[in-house]
């Protein structure tokens, strides 16, 4: 048994001999006030006696009654059939030890004229009895209810565990979605330069070697310092670097008081792969392409901008990338996040990143 689960016992134990013994307080109380009122003072000391005798041996018969409870607790008939003997039987027993332990203890009363053991139990027995029984079904209730709580506690609990592992399980679907379509361009690309440029493409399949190590470094995560996102940016740039060599020029401007927040990670690789391939892969000329991260109040702004093409006129659908990660923010943010993807007057995209910020893995 482990240290906890001893405080835990001996917890339970000290509140239940402290109901129990209030509760034995209180009736002895009351019904010394109640025969001193009609003219019959009341010894306190007897009244006590009583009353702590009779609710400490429920108190001990509690594990007991609880024990019945679970027993019959499938099913209408069982309880029935289970509880009715059982509660006559232990209200018996408890009637007749509880009134054997005060006579054995304090003997006959002074102010009454019962002298012997079986005129007290004939003056006292029936009612005992019945109060016992009483006390029975009420304890069962109690017990029953106080289960039924701690159930539909855990069953909460289970629930939001089971919750959250779909949600987790979701996200970390989602992040895989991103590796196979990210590594399907990446080998295209090294394919088309095997023959072409041999050395460029042992240097993209070198850097693809460094992203992939940066991958699978922190495959569990699903959310990683700002800083640790931009060292997988910098590493997927410099594949891209390779492949689009002197027509791509990348502009970093990552404010200072970002660089701990918590990102989802891979969060700006695929708007940094859909700003490459449909904004400046059909460019003629040298393209920009400008990272910015920004805190704004108590939210994080992330922003990719480039100056390709812009969207087309006839309206841009979001690929496997950009639903993604709007699908990502939504599982892990809901409405606190949101993608906004717009064109720029002077011709270019920009899609925004806006979430709260918190500083640290959370």
């Amino acid at each position: 048994m482990t240290e906890n689960s001893v405080r835990s016992r001996l917890k339970t134990l000290s509140l239940a001999f402290a109901f129990w013994t209030l509760l034995a307080v209180s009736y002895a109380v009351s019904a010394v006030i109640s025969a001193t009122t009609e003219g019959h003072p009341a010894s306190w000391f007897r009244s006590l006696s009583w009353y702590l005798l009779d609710f400490y041996l429920w108190m001990a018969l509690t594990p007991l009654v609880s024990w019945l409870g679970r027993l019959g607790a499938h099913g209408w008939r069982r309880f029935w059939m289970l509880h009715v003997p059982c509660g006559i039987a232990i209200a018996g027993v408890q009637s007749a030890a509880m009134l054997s332990l005060y006579w054995w203890w304090l003997g006959p009363s002074p102010r009454s004229n019962i002298t012997t053991f079986a005129g007290f139990l004939n003056d006292e027995a029936v009612f005992q009895f019945h109060l016992g029984l009483l006390i029975y079904w009420l304890l069962l209730v109690v017990l029953r209810g106080m289960v039924s709580q701690r159930s539909l506690k855990d069953e909460r609990l289970r629930n939001s565990q089971l919750e959250a592992q779909l949600a987790q399980s979701q996200l970390q679907a989602l992040r895989m979605q991103l590796q196979p379509h990210f590594l399907f361009n990446t080998l295209n690309a090294i394919s088309a330069l095997a023959l072409a440029d041999p050395p460029q493409a042992r240097l993209m399949i070198a850097r693809l070697s460094d992203f992939l190590r940066l991958t699978l470094e922190e495959r569990h995560a699903q959310q990683v310092p700002l800083s640790r996102e931009m060292q997988f940016l910098e590493c997927y740039l410099g594949i891209q670097q390779v492949r689009f060599q002197d027509r791509l020029v990348t502009h970093m401007d990552v404010a200072g008081d970002t660089v701990n927040a918590s990102v989802p990670s891979l969060i700006l690789q695929p708007l940094v792969e859909n700003a490459l391939r449909h904004g400046l892969l059909a460019k003629t000329g040298r393209g920009n392409l400008y990272i910015s991260t920004r805190r704004d109040g108590g939210q994080l702004r992330l922003r990719v901008d480039d100056d390709g093409l812009g969207l087309p006129k006839t309206g841009h659908q979001e690929g496997i990338g950009l639903s993604n990660t709007r699908a990502r923010l939504q599982a892990l943010f809901g409405e606190t996040a949101t993608m906004d993807l717009t064109g720029m007057i002077n011709g270019g995209t920009r899609v925004e990143l806006r979430f709260p910020f918190v500083e640290g893995v959370a």
